[in-house]
């Protein structure tokens, strides 16, 4: 008898079990069955359906009812409480069950996540509610169960109605239907105990048999597999009863059962294993067996997972072979006889089910009229094995449920595509063969005749799909797993919480399925050490199909390969101007990328602590940022994730969004403390840099040189995901005129989606690719009407008052002072006789030739994106009167802390000796903006400013009261006064915001000004060029601290010189970036520092617009370089006159030795054909891990020699038109 059929309820009165369906299907009759487990000394708890229980098979059991945790008449239990204050019981009949279910989770994992309470329920129904308050309510149990916030697709989740929740005022106005302050504190410490009379039975039961007779029944339990073969001998026609899943549905028409229990083993499994034991068991062999070992179990897990209910899972068992001896039994088509039938002799019982690990594609699906807990209408498993190294089928295996009374074998259409490739034409083969072999009869039992047999198509279809995926990319550990120090593999099906990632969500943690550039991480190797990692790595195969990859931006172009949006900014009439000038020109130049090379590569050193939380030590500009990718892959809330920063070896931009790359999965692999520090050339593959620009122009100007209309297009190589591209070409829009005044201008920007690492913010984000293409077409207009390039350049100048293509008005322009000063310092003046001397006598000289340029800049200060200008900062005062002060930037040597530490000296009036910071971190100053954009002196300084004038005010009283004390004195009487030391700051930058659509607002909070004057000699033979002298002037408003922005003047300038000058990322046809680490890639020595290198900060510019009357320093100088790249082409103009040629010519940048010298265009160059043929090399990358109890190495995609193909071998491909 079933425990529901007459017990309960019928004889100890306990009727809150209900009967709903009496088949297990519907969840009412739920209760919790546990046992107490002598060999591993654990309590097991388990929910089941009572309708299907055979009271027999309690015995040492507990039964919990839902009397048993709480009635109305006592108190009511947590889970009882929150069912009903959110709404989740109607008319209650499977209340219980509900009830019943979350109870036993909780019993074995107290903190559930949102997935558990889910799957909880699988086998539960209810036919009033829609199931949403349940699941509402219960999620206050999960450990991710806070309020949505107004994300739920009909409106916030505590809300009523389905009206959506738009903002936080909206959120904090919605009426709650319940509060959770409202709920008793759930304790699983004061759960009801195990029975102490069962507990110590169970420790003391010994072995024997059990048997109770009935009235029409005999209920026989042996306790080994001796006797229990003796009994099935002595009654063959005897039911095998483990769960009773299938037999309880008919058990009063049987005469006798046997009960048997037999301990499981892994992967092969004992007869009595529950389906859900059977289930943990292979998850674990899941995450730990390599991948192509585990198909077979992937399959299994697949089918269980929609097979019946959680309550049927933790009774029902797997059945049937041990007789008079043993033998093994395939499962295939010869093992089911007929229905209900199998070739298990009457006198045999099954010993164990043995799950072989997969050397070949398998996968199940299962289709029925609803998809959990319910009978299929068909069913299949199919399997594939492969000739190594091929796609060509070796062996198929195509077997379906439902469409005969027994599993049926498609062995026509599995014999026909013996030999053929995996692809296209085997496919229509295929479904046609299987169109004819699978057929049923009109009136086959269950009908819908038509549908099953399409299904048998449409199944084999889903399965050629999935294998055609991973024959396109596969991933193959075995090699590697025996190795040294290998503690575990990671993957994309290993991350908890998302794999989706990356700035707009359009990345993954690991591949997942299709890499989309080489150094697209797949995965990853923990080992105890580096090099146990490195080898490992290296031992890993993976298997693609070959795509074929956009790379260059004129392959973008070709293919409209773009991201959206395609950006327009517009001003005055653009028609009308071409028509009013004089002269019209077009022009292109491409700006190549450049690699961030800052000195420390990325790290994170990743300590998990206690309650899922996280603590991270990264080397980011973006701790906020790091903080919510971490926490996403980890599947938990932000507050659970402390990522800090003591300070950065650099970072330059590549640290904003970057970290990605590195910090979640060092997270994922923390099982214990793990770090990752990349090797120079994994980090160059793999981080992305500065966008490589393409730009095209049409400039319309006057014969006096004044330029009346511009039309220009930026094209931008984002790379394989989207990242910060949108924002970094809106900033190229809005410096595209520089710093010259425009009437008539329209600029659109391409971000183009390519299969090269995403590239992301660098120094300048945009800006400097934008004015590099003004300077080229002010060049040009110069070079057309024969003037100097400077005369035209200070012709067109902005002056005070003008306005923007984006229509803001310049204020406090000091253009024309930098202007002035830096031609006056750099004893540059045209009208003095003996500088045209010197400039004739080196023109004169055909070989060796000297050129000169002056080149502004204008640089908007803000973010572009207005939300991220905000900052905060907290400041502590002690009782010995130290201060500890806290904001929200990160230190990566461009002296921010120092500045902060200026600041609250200055406000508070102490000694900088007396502040200390420590580090930037989430759990101090939450919700920081990255460190970038030029403005983290601005936003923090002024954040710190407002906490230390709070803590001044309070100070304020004591220092009245004892007007000689010292500040100790004050901090001690405040202290004894209970005032608070401790204050908060915060500044957010005001009455910005612009709009695209109207091109109308406030864009910029103010503008940084500077001029270079650049002097250089180049060898028109070689190509090799010196940088003789520059001459800086920059306005820095009051500096806070000048030598700071004179370093920073000059390091960005240096920067700018490799960027324009020196550096230069070659990759091949296939994406490879060839030019990984210091002895292929180049960035400025100390050679390449100009003779004479003069920097002066523009005196009295102060500007009301920044903390004590500064300005940004960290971005503006860098494009200044750009007169080394301008004076370059001077010369280069000079060398071109020798040869008769004048006029505008293309210089692409950087400026290299081969670009100078094939420029030059002489009578040698002339006899040297334009090279086809390029080598293509040897590439491959890795990564890894190096921690202080792990290690993990990182692998990426590998390539292989391309070799060359005849006449037409492939040219390298650079960004280049």
């Amino acid at each position: 008898r079933a425990l529901r059929s007459q017990h309960p309820a019928g004889v100890v009165g306990l009727t809150g079990t209900k009967l709903g369906c009496a088949e297990g299907g519907c969840g009412a009759c739920t209760v919790m069955l546990s046992r107490y487990h002598p060999g591993t000394k654990q309590l097991l708890h388990h929910a089941v359906n009572a309708c299907l229980a055979p009271l027999c098979s309690l015995h040492m059991a507990a039964v919990t009812t839902v009397e048993g945790i709480g009635s109305v008449a006592r108190k009511v239990h947590p889970i009882q409480e929150r069912i009903a204050k959110c709404h989740g019981s109607q008319c209650g009949f499977c209340t219980p069950g509900m009830v019943m279910s979350m109870y036993a989770l909780l019993r074995n994992n107290p903190t559930p996540k949102m997935a558990d309470v889910e799957e909880a329920f699988q086998g539960n129904l209810c036919r009033c509610t829609g199931y949403r308050p349940i699941l509402q309510g219960y999620k206050t149990f999960s450990a991710d169960g806070e309020c949505c916030g107004g994300k739920e697709k009909n409106g916030c989740c505590m809300k009523n109605g389905n009206e959506g929740l738009q903002s936080s005022e909206e959120i904090t106005d919605a009426t709650s239907l319940f509060n959770m302050e409202d709920f008793a504190p759930y304790d699983p410490t004061q759960e009801v105990i195990f029975p102490p009379e069962l507990m110590t039975l169970s420790k003391g039961q010994r072995s024997g048999s059990l048997c109770f007779h009935g009235e029409r029944a005999t209920w026989l339990q042996p306790t080994s597999l001796k006797e229990f073969l003796l009994l099935k001998w002595k009654h063959p026609e005897a039911r095998v009863v483990v769960g009773n899943t299938e037999v309880g549905l008919s058990a009063p028409a049987k005469d006798s059962f046997i009960h048997s229990f037999i301990h499981s083993f892994i992967h092969s499994f004992a007869a009595a294993c529950t389906l859900s034991h059977v289930a943990a068991e292979l998850r674990k062999a899941v995450r730990t067996l390599p991948p192509h070992q585990t198909e077979v179990f992937l399959a299994i897990l697949e089918q269980l997972r929609w097979f019946a209910g959680l309550q049927i899972r933790n009774v029902a068992v797997s059945q049937r072979l041990s007789g008079n001896g043993s033998r093994e039994v395939q499962m295939d088509d010869s093992f089911f006889t007929g229905y209900r039938k199998t070739a298990v002799r009457p006198q045999e019982v099954l010993f164990s089910i043995h799950i072989p690990y997969s050397k070949k594609f398998v996968s199940a699906f299962k289709q029925s009229p609803r998809r959990e807990d319910d009978i299929s209408i068909v069913t299949t498993a199919m399997s594939v094995t492969f000739t190594p190294g091929t796609d060509v089928v070796e062996d198929l295996k195509l077997s379906y449920g439902g469409m005969a009374p027994i599993t049926v074998l498609a062995k026509k259409t599995a014999n026909k595509l013996l030999g053929r490739r995996w692809g296209e034409e085997l496919l229509q083969e295929a479904c046609s063969s299987l169109a004819e072999e699978m057929t049923l009869d009109p009136s086959a039992p269950g009908g819908m005749v038509t549908y099953r047999r399409t299904l048998t198509l449409s199944l084999f279809y889903k399965f050629y799909l999935t294998v055609l995926q991973k024959l396109r990319f596969s991933v193959d550990v075995s090699a590697a797993e025996g190795f040294p120090g290998v503690v575990s593999f990671l993957f994309a099906d290993d991350v908890p919480g998302s794999n989706v990632t990356g700035m707009r969500q359009d990345e993954t943690v690991f591949a997942d399925g299709q890499v989309t550039c080489v150094g697209h991480i797949i995965g990853a190797v923990v080992a105890d050490t580096q090099i146990h990692a490195q080898r490992a790595a290296k031992a890993v195969k993976i298997q693609y199909e070959e795509l074929q990859p956009v790379i260059t931006i004129q392959e973008a172009i070709a293919a409209r390969s773009f991201y959206e949006p395609i950006r327009t900014i517009q001003n005055g009439d653009l028609e009308a101007g071409f028509k009013q000038a004089e002269h019209i020109l077009e022009g292109k130049i491409h700006i190549g990328g450049q690699e961030h090379f800052y000195l420390e590569t990325h790290v994170t050193l990743a300590v998990p602590r206690e309650d899922d939380e996280m603590e991270l030590f990264v080397s980011t500009q973006a701790p906020s940022d790091s903080q919510a990718f971490v926490a996403k892959a980890l599947g938990v809330s932000a507050n659970k994730v402390l990522i800090r920063v003591k300070r950065l070896g650099g970072g330059f931009g590549g640290k904003e969004s970057r970290t990605i790359v590195l910090s979640p999965v060092v997270a994922l692999a923390a099982n214990k403390p793990v770090r990752c520090m990349l090797d120079r050339d994994e980090d160059m593959l793999i981080t992305g840099g500065r966008h490589p620009f393409y730009g095209k122009y049409k400039v319309g100007f006057l014969n006096s040189g004044k330029v009346v209309a511009l039309d220009v297009s930026f094209y931008s190589n984002a790379g394989n995901s989207l990242d910060l591209s949108q924002a970094i070409m809106e900033r190229a829009l809005f410096h595209m005129e520089n710093s010259y005044r425009v009437p008539n201008i329209r600029g659109q920007g391409f971000m183009c989606r390519t299969n090269l690492p995403t590239n992301t913010a660098f120094r300048g984000f945009g800006g400097p690719q934008g004015m590099m293409v003004a300077e080229s077409w002010i060049t040009d207009v110069a070079h057309s009407l024969g003037r100097s390039a400077e005369e035209v350049r200070r012709f067109n100048l902005y002056l005070e008052g003008e306005s923007t293509p984006y229509n803001q008005i310049l204020h406090g322009l000091t253009l024309d002072r930098c202007w002035d000063e830096c031609l006056s310092r750099s004893g540059y003046d045209p009208e003095r006789k003996d500088f045209d001397r010197c400039c004739l006598l080196l023109r004169q000289n055909r070989w060796t030739k000297r050129g000169l340029a002056v080149v502004p800049t204008k640089f908007g200060i803000s973010f572009t994106v207005n939300f991220l200008n905000q900052a905060g900062a907290l400041v502590h005062v002690y009782r010995d009167g130290s201060v500890l002060l806290n904001h929200g930037g990160t230190e990566m040597g461009q002296g921010l802390h120092t500045k902060m530490v200026q600041v609250a000296s200055r406000v508070l009036g102490v000694p900088c000796s007396k502040i200390h910071i420590s580090e930037t971190s989430t759990n101090t100053v939450i919700n920081t903006s990255p460190t970038a954009a030029s403005v983290s002196s601005d936003l923090n300084g002024a954040a710190v400013q407002n906490a230390c004038e709070i803590l001044q005010k309070r100070l304020e009283p004591f220092k009245a009261q004892n007007p000689k004390g010292s500040w100790e004195d004050w901090v001690k009487a405040a202290y004894f006064d209970r005032v608070s030391l401790s204050a908060n700051g915060f500044y957010r930058t005001p009455d910005l915001g612009y709009d695209f659509e109207t091109n109308s607002g406030r864009l910029f909070h103010y503008y940084s000004y500077g001029v270079a004057c650049s002097e250089v000699e180049i060898d028109c033979l070689t190509g090799a060029h010196k940088n003789l002298s520059t001459t800086i002037v920059m306005d820095v408003g009051r500096s806070l601290n000048p030598a700071i922005d004179i370093g920073q003047v000059e390091g960005g300038f240096m920067q700018g010189l490799g960027l324009f000058t020196l550096e230069e990322l070659q990759y091949s046809p296939q994406g490879v970036l060839l030019t990984r680490g210091p002895g292929s890639y180049k960035i400025p020595a100390f050679g390449d520092i100009p003779t004479e290198l003069s920097v002066s900060l523009l005196r009295d510019a102060p500007n009301d617009k920044a903390i004590f009357a500064s300005k940004a320093v960290g971005e503006p100088p860098l494009f200044l370089a750009a007169s080394i790249f301008y004076a370059i082409k001077d010369a280069i103009s000079a060398a071109r006159e020798e040869s008769g040629l004048t006029g505008p010519f293309r210089l692409d940048s950087p400026a290299s030795t081969e670009r100078i010298r094939n420029a030059c265009s002489d009578r040698f160059t002339k006899l040297v054909p334009e090279p086809q043929i390029c080598s293509i090399c040897w590439s491959w990358s890795s990564m890894l891990f190096y921690s202080e109890s792990f290690c993990c190495f990182w692998f990426s995609v590998l390539l292989q020699r391309q070799e060359p193909s005849g006449p037409g071998r492939s040219r390298c491909r650079g960004d280049r038109d």
